[in-house]
């Protein structure tokens, strides 16, 4: 495949270098998310999981515009029956699951807007840094369906309350709410800044103790071990919903 086909397909990067493991995707439509980059994305986190060259992940995103618009519409478009809908959904799980059992602290790079299946990103990350343009906003409800796969993540992440109304309202929500619910660790006023402070981070987990790290995040996820089957009893839900008429209509109009 040419460079230029890897572009409009979307891609996935992996580097390692002094003990910081990077993950990047890319996709031209906003760093939507596509069945085939979502399991690309899945087995880079495996893979990096497994590499005892990394000690620490930073997963980031290309580009100076979305971090992540969520799920690909020109997809959710082309799904003709349940299981179809089961399987794409089943990326997100993929991705979530393998953020949690790798064995070394994750960090995010949210440098611009997270919607949908990109604040599941954002919260399946073990330390999530955005700069102050990082909007977010769960729109699933929008389009007929709902946040079910990356909505245990979320809430885990930011509470039942903040939760329920991000889901409800499908209002944006500013950098500011994502630091006050947990969402983000941290903010930063700008790109150059929100790279320092990763790196400054990356570099300090990357000097700590791998073992120490493991077990660390290990209590971080305790409770979560029942999502190896909830998350994929969720995108059946997802998988279901998106053929109704009401998503039909929805998605055909965002993507006319």
């Amino acid at each position: 495949m040419s460079d230029t086909a890897n572009l409009l397909a979307g891609r996935v990067v992996s580097t390692v270098a002094d003990g910081i493991g990077t993950i990047s995707f890319a996709h031209p439509k906003g760093n939507s998310l596509p069945s085939a980059l979502l399991a690309e994305l899945a087995g880079a986190v495996e893979a990096m999981g497994a590499d005892r060259a990394a000690r620490v992940i930073v997963l980031r995103s290309e580009g100076s515009g979305p971090f992540c618009a969520g799920a690909s519409f020109d997809e959710l478009q082309q799904i003709s029956d349940p299981e179809q809908g089961k399987r794409f959904f089943s990326g997100f799980a993929h991705v979530i699951l393998a953020l949690r059992r790798a064995p070394k602290f994750v960090i995010a790079r949210i440098h611009g807007k997270a919607v949908g299946g990109g604040v599941g990103l954002a919260a399946a990350a073990d330390y999530a840094i955005a700069t102050t343009r990082a909007h977010l906003r769960l729109s699933e409800l929008a389009i007929g369906i709902g946040p079910f796969v990356v909505g245990p993540v979320i809430e885990r992440k930011i509470g039942s309350g903040h939760f329920t109304a991000l889901s409800t309202d499908f209002d944006w929500r500013d950098p500011d709410w994502g630091a006050r619910t947990g969402l983000y660790a941290r903010l930063e006023e700008s790109v150059e800044s929100l790279d320092a402070a990763v790196g400054v981070l990356a570099r300090r987990l990357a000097a700590a103790h791998p073992a120490a790290m493991a077990e660390l995040k290990r209590s971080y996820w305790e409770g979560t071990e029942h999502w190896d089957t909830l998350l994929f009893e969720r995108a059946a839900i997802s998988g279901r919903l998106v053929l109704s008429p009401e998503a039909r209509a929805a998605i055909t109009a965002l993507t006319s």
